[in-house]
């Protein structure tokens, strides 16, 4: 199947949620599963009983559908631990109106916070400052009013904001699996002292 090859999109898998009778966005399901790949590496098996149990069916309806569900884990795991930062949440697209794209980041965002909110006091004491920052801003990112009009200047705030919710995400897998991104290395030693996502700590701070 095509599906390895190519990159999923948003549409690839709202269609297979669809297909089990689900108007569900897959978007804050996305946003929970870069929260359990950063923090817990959900498990192929867990991801897909997961996602199962959201759409309220016992198993997806062909191994097409499973092979789309699984290939979403896949290519996201393989994103935010790739050298390359291409990491890109699940969201509608360009084809989608601004305020059906606002929506599906909100949801993303609440989707993500519910995953990591589950983390004890200690855990999140432990975390860098960059990432504790990132985190709280997406708690003001989950209240973004949805409903805006097609223009360039919203359109633009809502790239800077997915960024933010992009940035996030990273940031928490890089710091929960130090040394994975291995986007230090050709930078010699370097990549021995300094922490894989302190580059990135800054991009977060523009968006206040």
């Amino acid at each position: 199947m095509s599906i390895i090859n190519d990159q999923l999109d948003f549409s690839t898998v709202a269609n297979v949620f669809l297909v089990h009778g689900s108007l569900q966005s897959p978007a804050f399901l996305d946003g929970r599963l870069c929260a359990e790949l950063g923090l817990h590496d959900v498990s192929a098996e867990g991801w897909l009983e997961e996602v199962c149990l959201a759409l309220n069916v016992e198993q997806p309806e062909s191994r097409d559908d499973a092979d789309v569900l699984l290939g979403w884990r896949r290519q996201t795991l393989d994103a935010l631990s790739a050298a390359e930062l291409n990491f890109e949440p699940l969201l509608p697209d360009e084809l989608f109106s601004l305020s059906e794209r606002a929506q599906g980041l909100k949801e993303w965002t609440h989707g993500f916070l519910e995953i990591v909110n589950e983390v004890d006091g200690e855990t999140y004491e432990n975390w860098s400052s960059p990432l504790k920052e990132a985190l709280e801003d997406l708690g003001q990112l989950s209240a973004i009013d949805v409903e805006i009009t097609d223009d360039p200047e919203n359109e633009n705030d809502l790239f800077a904001l997915t960024e933010h919710a992009r940035m996030a995400a990273m940031l928490l897998y890089t710091e929960q699996h130090p040394g994975q991104p291995q986007v230090e290395q050709p930078e010699g030693e370097q990549a021995e002292s300094g922490d894989p996502a302190a580059n990135d700590a800054e991009k977060p701070s523009s968006l206040h």
